[in-house]
């Protein structure tokens, strides 16, 4: 079995606009499974929740197409973080932006308080406040963890000069 090449960091930018453009299926197909599961009460508060309700509670192909994208993406992006570690290990300093994505993307963090904030418009485009309260940090994941990428990213890149 071949393994797939090396994500670069503009091919992981470019899948999560295509995850992005989704976004309204992906809300569709959680609320598809939570209503299928039985609980409509709870927001959605983390990956593994998501891969429960994926194993689960749904059973349109639409729906487990969305939600594979979904845990796709979000291990990928865990991956290129591993390698960013493992090639640059000044970015796994604790309470750097890589460490915080990898805490981000662990599958039992609680993600219901996780927002992103402006120039995202994930959360903004939910549109009625159940759908922000329930689906607003899982829909927050995404951009949320590539700001932290692109912030160790610039790290790295930053000269050593400025050590002086």
């Amino acid at each position: 079995m071949c393994e797939a090449p090396p994500q670069t960091l503009k091919n992981l930018e470019d899948r999560c606009n295509i995850f992005k453009q989704q976004q309204f299926t992906f809300i569709r197909a959680l609320d598809n499974a939570r209503e299928n599961a039985h609980d409509k009460i709870n927001s959605v508060k983390n990956i593994s929740q998501v891969q429960h309700y994926l194993e689960n509670n749904c059973y349109n192909l639409t729906d487990k197409r969305i939600l594979n994208m979904f845990l796709d993406t979000c291990s990928d992006l865990n991956r290129f973080c591993t390698r960013m570690e493992a090639k640059h290990p000044e970015t796994s300093k604790a309470g750097g932006p890589i460490s915080k994505c990898k805490t981000l993307l662990n599958p039992t963090t609680d993600l219901t308080s996780v927002r992103a904030k402006y120039p995202h418009d994930v959360v903004n485009r939910l549109s009625c406040e159940e759908a922000k309260n329930y689906y607003g940090g899982i829909v927050s994941i995404i951009p949320v963890a590539m700001d932290f990428i692109k912030e160790g990213a610039g790290q790295i890149q930053k000269p050593r000069h400025q050590l002086l």
